[in-house]
């Protein structure tokens, strides 16, 4: 993605850091929403406050008395009002009508200009603000404010002439406004982490939730599936075995007690996988189910971060022959960087073959950074083959 140009960096906060949100769908909210919204409230307390300065102002507006002496101070207090309210209006305007509050209140300016004069300039901080509120590029704001800047300076050299003083009103418009955009930036910025730190945790969430979902699903599948063989073989020698069926139906039920366990683990977020009593686990598995079980004597070349990924890969692979493959063999192979299983049973139906266990696995595969992939084994079944 190419880098952000000044005014596509502006409309960035149309997005979560914007003081006023859009409504549903994006559609524009009605005047009142605007100006009781969230932002607008918190607008109203600071803004407040600089409207002392207006009434350095009242002393010469109060100098004409008569049936008109009371229009410069309404004149005044609808330019109070009208800044008040301009930055929400143009935070919830489109881009390019973000600036006509602050052009709206330049003109007020001038109704007090019978009574003022040139002075009105002192007031022309307030439209610098709504500039810097607006927040429109970097660089049209500066513009603004240094033409703002510029009349006031022109105007004060037509009221007393070409003096220092006169250099006041530009220096102080130029000041807050810069200061007050800087604020606006800062203000969207922080909303903006905000919501984005609100994403993050609900994506945390989600992610906590898909992993005790695959983990309890790695762990019941294997475990019921082992316990359903055991169970299966336990009914079958009843009669013919009552011994070796009292042996199975033990062994059931520790199985069943834990598998409870690593449930409980699960949820809890500790719960770890070896790689050895997992393929101790399998012996019995496959033993049990009537399987000849081909398995490896020593897995100490598996690097000791690779192990626990390793016991993942054993423990799903074994549950995929015992559930699906109707073999007679299984064959277990693990060095320092690969894992195999293979059987001779009914194979793959397709080079993508494999339930929602096996995608599970390739996922937990893929995020430790290794590889997955399955097919016909050379013993004619199915092959799960894992690169760590």
């Amino acid at each position: 993605m190419p880098p952000a140009t000044d005014g596509e960096t502006a409309d960035r906060y149309r997005g979560p850091g914007w003081m006023i949100q859009p409504g549903p769908g994006g559609a524009p909210r009605t005047v009142r929403e605007v100006l009781t919204a969230r932002g607008a409230v918190r607008w109203y307390s600071g803004a407040a406050v600089s409207l002392v300065w207006l009434l350095t102002a009242v002393p010469t507006l109060t100098t004409q008395h008569g049936a008109f002496a009371a229009i410069p101070i309404i004149l005044l207090v609808v330019f109070a009002i009208g800044f008040l309210i301009g930055a929400p209006l143009s935070w919830s305007a489109q881009r390019s009508r973000r600036l006509i509050p602050a052009a709206a209140l330049f003109a007020l300016s001038f109704t007090l200009f019978p009574w003022l004069g040139w002075e009105v300039r002192g007031f022309w901080t307030y439209v610098g603000v709504l500039v810097g509120m607006a927040m429109m590029s970097v660089r049209l704001t500066w513009l603004l404010l240094f033409a703002l800047a510029a009349a006031a300076l022109f105007s004060g050299a037509a009221l007393v002439g070409w003096q220092d003083e006169i250099l006041w009103v530009p220096a102080i418009l130029i000041s807050i406004s810069a200061m007050m955009a800087a604020f606006a930036r800062n203000i969207a910025a922080i909303n903006e982490l905000r919501a984005t730190q609100h994403q993050m945790a609900v994506l945390a969430v989600e992610r906590e939730r898909s992993r005790v979902a695959r983990d309890l699903h790695d762990i019941l599948g294997h475990s019921l599936t082992v316990i359903t063989v055991k169970t299966e073989l336990a009914g079958r020698l009843i009669d013919v075995d009552p011994e070796r069926a009292r042996t199975e139906i033990g062994e059931v039920e520790a199985l069943a007690r834990g598998a409870l366990v690593d449930v409980r683990a699960t949820v809890a977020g500790f719960r770890g996988v070896s790689v050895t009593g997992e393929l101790a686990g399998a012996r019995a598995a496959l033993t049990a189910a009537g399987i000849e079980a081909d398995l490896p004597g020593s897995v100490e070349a598996v690097p000791a971060e690779s192990r626990e990924l390793a016991g993942w890969v054993v423990r799903e692979g074994v549950t995929n022959v015992l559930r699906h493959a109707q073999a007679a063999r299984c064959r277990i192979r693990i060095d320092e960087r690969r894992v195999t299983i293979d059987d001779d049973g009914i194979g793959p139906s397709s080079p993508t073959d494999g339930g929602s266990g096996l995608a599970g696995l390739r996922g937990r595969v893929e995020a430790a950074g290794g590889r997955m992939s399955v097919g016909r084994s050379d013993l004619g079944g199915f092959s799960l083959r894992v690169t760590l």
